[in-house]
Order: C-alpha cells, then structure tokens, then sequence
C-alpha cells in the first residue's frame, strides 16, 4: 500500500468525525433556537417570575415593584435576553443528548456506563446551582442593595442617617440592569456546580487524584476568592456565599475523587497489576 492510500484512509475517519460534529453542533443549535423563540412568545411571564425576588424584598420595605424602561430599545433588548437564558436553559439537556451521541459511539460498554451518570447529573447540578441563585443568593443580594436607600419624607433614614432637607433617595430599577443582574447570578452559581461533575469525571480519566487535589486546596481557595469577586457585584455577602458554596463543593469532589481512586485500586488489585509503590 502505498503512502498516500495511507494518508487517504487516515484522514477519512477525521472527516466522518467532523461531519458528525457538525451535525450534532446543528442539531444543538436548532434545539436552542426552538428553546429561544418559545421563551420569546412567553418573555413577559418568563420576566415576571424572575423578578418575584426583587418584588418580595420590596414588598417588605412597603415599596411597589416597579421596573421601568430607560430607553426605547430597552423593552426589545430585555426580551432578548430573557429568551437567550430560557433557550439555553431549555435546550441544556438536548445539547447534553447531542454530546453524548457523538462520543458514545468511540466508547466501550464500560466506559459508557462510567460516562453516563456524569451526563445526567450535569444539568441536575446547573439548575439546582440555578435554584439556589435564583431562591437564596438573589434575595440576599437584593435585600443587601435596597439597605441602602434614604427615605426622608417621614424624616426616617434606612442606613440610619437623618437627612437635614428630608431627601429621599429610592430604588427606581432599570428593567434591563435588573434583568442582567439576576442572570449573571444564576449561569455563575449553575456554572459553578459543574464543579463535582467535572473533577470527578477528571478523577475518572485519570487527570486528576484525591491527593493532589487535596495538596492544592491552599491555591484552589485563592482561586475560589477570585472567582467570586469576577462573577459577582462588589458586595461582600454574596461574594462570601459564593465562595462558601464553590469551596464546599471543592471538598465534596475531593471525597468523590477518593472514592474513585479507591474503586480503580480495587479493580487493579483484582486483577493482580496493583503497584505498592502506587500508594505514595
């Protein structure tokens, strides 16, 4: 045979790869676009229920929960981005769907039963790191803020400090910066609970050991504290709820790390190819 034959019948698999890849990415984005115009036709009620948070906070401090529109695009924009965050949210799990079809065929039977519970725990963990945004984080967040308003009509001042003139300086929300806000919160904390999933399905491939993870915690903390200043506003509650949810999930991987690790031992002790030196 000769070397171009070779060549020929190597690079025919990388081009049956690419074209499936294509198609699976176009399926992903068919999906999303479906996920994106329904949000669309539905983004007043969609709106309405994300700013349950803000309204309840408001409704305590017996303030009426009204957004405006600071421009004439604004109302457009906001639709829009209500139906980027619902489409994505809606087709998370077909894309996961269209992941899986993809590398499931170059798997074996094993490595395919390793594979797909870290596929369906992944949008579990994104919406229930949503969840806890959107019903604990938001809230805190929003109370946080709205603290800081001035109410000196009745001569009263919420950061107890009398106004000499009586000013009132309170919340008159824009709905896009709202909006952006409360979105920015809940793909962070989704995000950040990917974490599990994704060092125990590197703990799988053998990438990454309970131990090393555990010899790092030190520079992952300095790297938690980072994160949560980037993807969170500059107010400290939050940024100390991140860091206590995405530090707490560090240590749960390690646990599910080392629980791997002690099942590959057993399998490589089984089959009598288990190093002693491997436990240093």
């Amino acid at each position: 045979m000769s070397q171009t034959d070779e060549i020929d019948q190597s690079s025919a698999p990388l081009i049956e790869h690419l074209a499936e890849l294509r198609t699976r990415l176009i399926y992903s984005v068919i999906f999303f676009l479906i996920g994106m115009m329904i949000c669309f036709v539905t983004a007043t009620p969609i709106f309405n229920f994300l700013t349950q948070p803000l309204c309840d906070v408001l409704a305590r401090r017996g303030q009426d929960c009204d957004l405006i529109f600071i421009s004439p695009q604004e109302g457009f924009f906001v639709a829009i981005k209500v139906s980027l965050l619902g489409g994505f949210i809606l087709a998370f799990p077909f894309i996961g769907q269209q992941m899986w079809r993809f590398v499931a065929p170059g798997m074996y039977g094993s490595e395919k039963k390793a594979f797909l519970p870290f596929l369906i725990a992944s949008p579990f963990m994104f919406f229930l790191g949503a969840a806890f945004a959107f019903y604990v984080v938001t809230p805190l967040a929003y109370d946080f803020f709205l603290g800081f308003q001035q109410f000196g009509s009745d001569g009263e001042a919420v950061i107890n400090q009398e106004m000499p003139q009586g000013l009132s300086v309170v919340f008159q929300g824009s709905a896009q910066e709202y909006l952006s806000l409360t979105i920015k919160f809940i793909v962070a904390f989704g995000l950040c609970f990917q974490l599990p999933v994704l060092l125990t399905l590197m703990g799988k491939a053998g990438l990454v050991s309970s131990k090393g993870l555990a010899d790092v915690r030190k520079y992952a903390v300095v790297g938690i504290l980072v994160l949560a200043a980037l993807v969170t506003p500059p107010d400290v509650i939050t940024q100390i709820i991140l860091f206590i949810v995405v530090y707490g999930l560090y240590e749960i991987s390690i646990q599910l790390v080392k629980r791997v690790d002690r099942n590959r031992e057993d399998e490589l002790r089984a089959q009598g190819v288990w190093l002693e030196e491997d436990d240093d």
